[in-house]
């Protein structure tokens, strides 16, 4: 194999692993959050998200909710790589966290959090606001300044909540 073809391979391989969910990837609805020329102002409120794969940290990517090319924006997205959901919708509606990931184009319920899941023996922990969430993770509801840990593992960690709101 060439080395030019085998550069190419790579770079299918890396660029199947960022595409966005089927209906972002055209801006069409998904779970009723259209994606709009601009950003809603109806809700405006923000969630951070840690999730943790056997103790190492998942990065939440940045641009999740924002499809290039459709020049849209979902109501629910990221702007920066740091677990910052925003909630930013022209009417008055609940979300939930198994909608973001609807957005992202992700699995989220018992047993899966992404491509992360427990295996057998383990087990997977689920936080909002520093207690213990025992329901679907998918449930979760996306309120203002929510902060939602998931774990899977062992090992757990014991986590600080999250304060760094700023502006937000």
């Amino acid at each position: 194999m060439t080395l030019s073809r085998l550069a190419t391979i790579v770079a299918c391989a890396v660029a199947a692993t960022a595409l966005p969910a089927r209906g972002q990837a055209i801006g069409q609805p998904i779970n009723g959050i259209s994606c709009d020329a601009q950003e809603g102002q109806r809700i405006h409120i923000h969630q951070h998200l840690v999730i943790f794969d056997h103790d190492k940290q998942v990065t939440i990517p940045q641009f999740i909710g924002i499809p290039q090319g459709a020049r849209c924006i979902y109501w629910l997205h990221t702007h920066t790589p740091d677990g910052i959901i925003h909630v930013e919708a022209p009417q008055d509606r609940s979300f939930t966290l198994g909608d973001f990931f609807a957005v992202w184009g992700q699995r989220l319920d018992r047993t899966h959090v992404g491509s992360a899941r427990p295996k057998k023996g383990e087990t997977m922990r689920v936080w909002l606001n520093g207690a213990r969430y025992s329901r679907d993770p998918a449930t979760i509801p996306l309120t203002a300044h929510a902060d939602i840990v998931i774990e899977v593992g062992p090992p757990f960690r014991k986590l600080k909540p999250f304060t760094d709101w700023g502006p937000l």
